[in-house]
């Protein structure tokens, strides 16, 4: 039921690209790219904790029954255990030398993921069986790439994971006073971020996703903030390096949809030609065909 601000950005872009899924990247065809985009993914495997508002839609329904299907066929007896095993794939992909580009709810559910490994976070409507009271207290943040020190959203029924994502009575802006700035970087020194900021706009217009933005006081220190809407403290555009691989997390669904419905027409990009917040989706896409020089010393 979703559309993808991605695959529309590549389609008007005409830049090919391929759909996988779970099922390519369990059986080891990740390598085979140089780029992985993932959008609203849920790699916790609470369907996206769209339990209340959409438990008895028939969409909702099948994408539960094909998910506990997939994760049969691999040989787990959870959904969960087979997203952890699609995210440590994914991890292994970007530290040899991939690039992953994440936006919406991909961005926190993966960190979440990783800290949650051989935890059971997820609650009986969506696997079976309660999740571990003393969860929280387990979590380890030494695996996670970006995030650090985070509060799972326990109740089942509530559409977040955790306190990553800045919730909106938080933030306390309005479409009209939503907005994010660009840092700006030295292209010597910082070569990737420097091409991952580029626009024709400094200031960019705020779009709400399932993950809006990241609380700053929850971001490792080695994580590289490229935009950020300062006066509520939080980040909506962040970048690290992991192995010989770069990620890239991006807050957010869809740049020129402010708040982005389940089942709403997509965005038509020919009615947006110079869309700034298309435009960082773009660097993202274009990035790994410019290889970094090695610097001189």
């Amino acid at each position: 039921p979703w559309d993808d601000a991605v695959t529309l950005v590549l389609t008007y872009a005409e830049i090919p690209y391929d759909v996988i899924f779970d099922d390519e990247i369990m059986y080891n065809e990740l390598p085979k790219y140089d780029w992985l985009h993932l959008h609203h993914e849920d790699f916790t495997g609470q369907y996206g904790k769209f339990y209340r508002t959409y438990q008895h839609f028939p969409w909702y329904q099948q994408q539960q029954r094909e998910y506990e299907e997939s994760a049969r066929k691999h040989g787990y007896s959870k959904v969960s255990h087979l997203k952890l095993a699609v995210v440590k794939k994914i991890h292994g992909f970007v530290a040899g030398g991939g690039f992953l580009f994440a936006m919406c709810s991909a961005t926190d559910t993966y960190d979440i993921a990783l800290a949650a490994e051989g935890l059971d976070i997820v609650e009986s409507m969506y696997d079976g069986d309660p999740a571990d009271p003393n969860a929280q207290n387990k979590l380890d943040f030494e695996k996670t790439m970006a995030f650090q020190n985070f509060r799972l959203e326990r109740n089942p029924y509530e559409y977040e994971y955790s306190d990553i994502d800045m919730q909106a009575r938080e933030r306390g802006l309005k479409q009209e006073t939503d907005f994010f700035s660009l840092f700006e970087f030295s292209a010597k020194w910082d070569p990737i971020p420097t091409m991952l900021t580029q626009n024709h706009e400094h200031i960019i217009k705020g779009f709400m996703g399932q993950t809006t933005s990241f609380r700053k006081s929850l971001i490792k220190s080695d994580v590289v903030i490229m935009g950020e809407t300062r006066s509520v403290g939080e980040a909506r555009y962040i970048h690290g390096i992991m192995g010989k691989g770069f990620w890239t997390f991006y807050g957010g669904h869809d740049p020129e949809d402010y708040q982005h419905f389940v089942n709403e027409q997509p965005t038509d990009l020919n009615l947006h030609p110079n869309s700034p917040g298309y435009r960082l989706i773009l660097n993202n896409i274009l990035f790994p065909a410019a290889k970094k020089k090695k610097q001189k010393t």
